[in-house]
């Protein structure tokens, strides 16, 4: 069973929301998110759903990226994904959350603000549900793309690694990330980890037809 997973590719991470958190060309995904889950059984979609009264938010970008002390919330960020807002919204050309085979929403809890699609909290106590999903599904191959690369997209694929014996590949054209150092520290990890970067969906259609 093949899964793809559309993370966090939500208009709050794209220039369409530039008074959030603009990840560069982050609206520019979608077609490539939907030839990953052409090539799928299943497809998923995972969404932040933050609350005004979060732990974490701060008014200014300058005070982002800092500790908070908090023990799931480890950085300030400015307002984004608050649910009921533009930003909160898929990506134009997605599917609704109805058409999902299977849906997570994260960081509603305002002393929450986790990263991976697996696990609620930072700690990963909270379960999300998606492992156990995946489980029941005789998942064998599960394939990622999103928002951002060096946050959400990473710390999910590094989940997923430890939460089961699927492979999981990494769509690197359906993905962006934030700034450079991290994107690419991010990929280290995750090739380090385990996971597969192929580089868009042709050629993850070429590697599956060749397995």
């Amino acid at each position: 069973m093949i899964v793809s997973i559309d993370v966090d590719a939500q208009k709050t991470f794209t220039p369409l929301c530039p008074d959030e958190l603009p990840v560069n060309e982050g609206h520019l995904i979608v077609e490539e998110l939907n030839a990953q889950a052409a090539l799928a059984d299943l497809r998923v979609m995972t969404k932040d759903a933050h609350h005004a009264a979060a732990k974490w938010l701060v008014d200014n970008p300058v005070d982002m990226l800092k500790p908070t002390g908090l023990p799931d919330a480890d950085l300030t960020w400015v307002a984004h994904a608050m649910v009921g807002t533009r930003g909160y919204e898929l990506l134009d050309g997605l599917p609704s959350a109805k058409e999902y085979d299977y849906c997570v929403w994260k960081g509603v809890d305002p002393e929450l603000h986790p990263y991976g699609a697996c696990f609620h909290d930072i700690e990963e106590k909270l379960s999300t549900g998606l492992i156990e999903w995946l489980r029941c599904q005789n998942t064998d191959t599960v394939i990622v793309g999103g928002l951002a690369t060096d946050y959400c997209v990473k710390t999910t694929v590094l989940q997923l690694l430890k939460g089961g014996n699927w492979q999981v590949i990494v769509n690197e054209a359906a993905c962006r990330g934030i700034a450079p150092e991290t994107i690419e520290t991010a990929w280290q990890e995750m090739h380090s980890a385990g996971a597969m970067i192929l580089k868009n969906a042709k050629e993850i259609k070429k590697y599956i037809n060749n397995q």
